[in-house]
């Protein structure tokens, strides 16, 4: 069967071992996919490629066997998991991609992203993102040591939970314009991004066109895939 899949806001993390269990199932069941892209915060944190990451070894082998048996697997950073590198492509075989990256599926022009730029009204995190991809901020991190590291991710997942809670939902879901903007800027009818964990298919018209906005859900309580073929697209829940 000819599909395509799109996932993303997995926030795996040892701690939930039933999660990561679920989604090693699911890649053992898609070995006849055209292609698998996972688009940011896969991981709950990811500090580095030299971290030996508890827990998620399954992980990274079952993706490299989904690789290796022929389903290319493409990846996009997150918000969470923004330090991913060449070393954790080379071992899972996945390709990095660009933020803001345009496929051609199955003939219709699709923009894939993250989604969290599109989140303009949250004026305090994309001042934290500037930084955080901040390419020099980023290298500094990385000479860290791991138990460094882990402290900082534990200290800034906390101060995320505790800010998200004072702000307002609307803060944090996307900008219209800033959708229509990117839209138009890449010419495309379908955009498909995750990061706000409200997963749904938006219908807009845009500059007198019809074009389509789908969201991806998370994995926190059940799973969420885009199943895309050549006769159309699904938003689906996997069970956990």
């Amino acid at each position: 069967m000819s599909q395509t899949l799109f996932i993303s806001d997995l926030h795996l993390d040892h701690k939930r071992p039933h999660i990561i269990a679920a989604f090693c199932r699911f890649l053992q069941d898609i070995s006849d996919t055209d292609a698998l892209y996972i688009l940011g915060d896969l991981f709950e944190y990811w500090i580095g490629d030299d971290d030996p990451a508890i827990g998620l070894q399954p992980v990274i082998d079952a993706l490299r066997k989904l690789s290796l048996a022929g389903t290319p697997i493409y990846f996009i950073h997150g918000n969470r998991d923004f330090l991913v590198g060449k070393s954790f492509a080379k071992a899972t075989r996945c390709k990095l991609l660009a933020e803001e990256t345009i496929i051609d599926l199955y003939g219709t022009p699709t923009l894939i992203m993250h989604g969290d730029t599109l989140c303009t009204d949250d004026i305090a995190y994309q001042k934290y993102r500037a930084k955080a991809r901040n390419k020099w901020i980023q290298k500094f991190i990385l000479l860290l040591s791991v138990k460094q590291r882990l402290k900082l991710a534990e200290k800034l997942r906390n101060k995320s939970i505790s800010a998200t809670q004072d702000k307002h939902p609307e803060i944090m879901d996307v900008n219209q314009h800033a959708v229509e903007q990117v839209m138009l800027t890449h010419n495309v009818e379908y955009l498909i991004h995750g990061h706000t964990h409200r997963p749904a298919i938006h219908d807009l018209i845009i500059n007198g066109s019809a074009r389509q906005r789908i969201v991806l859900g998370d994995w926190y309580d059940q799973g969420s895939v885009l199943r895309c073929t050549p006769k159309g697209i699904n938003l689906e829940t996997l069970q956990t």
